[in-house]
């Protein structure tokens, strides 16, 4: 693997990702922020954020895949989340944890978490891009 996950000493642990990631692959894999859509274009999770990010863990995961790569070659998650406030983190935790289940993954890479107006269409609430580096 060419990711190396770290809490370094002084700053806070976080149980939802790690302060920094070490990339020593050669090749960098760029994902377009992926929504709650399902391979039909359906929006998944429709009011349901925790549905959503689940929903959107897979994407990624499914975009990955199809490039040669995993969960596991993440180096860096951004995700958008509509109207944010902090009393919705239980939510957005909770479709991690799904995500996380279902994928049969434990990654936390360092993640940015964004509160943004809107998304595409409506019905989206998130959205979570990640950037890759592989061997």
């Amino acid at each position: 693997m060419a990711i190396t996950l770290v809490n370094p000493t002084g700053l806070p642990e976080i149980d939802a990702y790690r302060q920094v990631s070490v990339a020593s692959g050669s090749r960098l894999v760029f994902l377009a922020g992926q929504v709650a859509w399902d391979a039909d274009g359906v929006t998944v999770g429709e009011g349901d954020l925790a549905a959503q990010v689940e929903q959107c863990y897979v994407n990624v995961a499914t975009a990955l895949a199809g490039v040669g790569a995993s969960l596991g070659d993440v180096a860096k998650l951004t995700v958008y989340v509509v109207d944010w406030t902090p009393d919705k983190m239980p939510l957005l935790m909770d479709g991690i944890a799904r995500a996380g289940k279902r994928l049969g993954v434990t990654s936390a890479p360092p993640a940015t978490l964004i509160g943004v107006a809107a998304l595409d269409v409506p019905e989206h609430l998130v959205e979570v891009e990640a950037t890759a580096v592989l061997d």
